[in-house]
C-alpha cells in the first residue's frame, strides 16, 4: 500500500503549527501519528533525536507497549498529521501486513540512530 493510498483511508487529520507539541514525554499514548505534511522533531531532554518528515511515523511505541511516551514530539514546521488510535492500528496491522513492517522499520531506524548517538 502506498502512502497516498493509506492517507486516503484516514478519516481525519490534525494540524499542528510550528513549535506546538504533538505529545510530551511521560504522557500516556492512545495514538500514533503519521506525518502527512511538514516535519516533526522527536526530542528528549531538550535534544533533537530525529526529525520525521512526510510518510514517517511518530508515537508508535506507546501503542505497542502501553507505557508512557519515551520522548516528546514537537512540530518543527506547520504540520498535518494523521492520528491512528489503537483500534485502527490493530485493524491496519491485520489488513495490511506491510503497514506493520513499516512500523517495525521506523522502530529499527530509530533504535540504530539512537545507538549511534550514544557512541558519539
Amino acid at each position: 500500500m502506498s502512502n497516498r493510498d493509506f492517507f486516503n483511508q484516514i478519516e481525519k487529520y490534525q494540524s499542528f503549527p510550528a513549535g506546538q507539541p504533538v505529545f510530551s514525554e511521560g504522557e500516556s499514548g492512545a495514538s500514533l501519528y503519521i506525518v502527512a505534511e511538514g516535519e516533526v522533531d522527536i526530542m528528549r531532554g531538550g535534544r533533537v533525536l530525529e526529525t520525521v518528515g512526510p510518510g514517517g511515523i511518530v508515537g508508535e511505541l506507546a501503542l505497542i507497549d502501553d507505557k508512557p511516551r519515551s520522548a516528546s514530539a514537537i512540530a518543527r514546521t506547520d504540520c498535518l498529521l494523521a492520528p491512528v488510535n489503537r483500534e485502527h492500528f490493530l485493524a491496519l496491522v491485520q489488513r495490511t501486513p506491510l503497514f506493520a513492517l513499516q512500523v517495525m522499520r521506523a522502530m529499527a531506524n530509530r533504535l540504530r540512530h539512537t545507538t549511534s548517538l550514544l557512541r558519539d
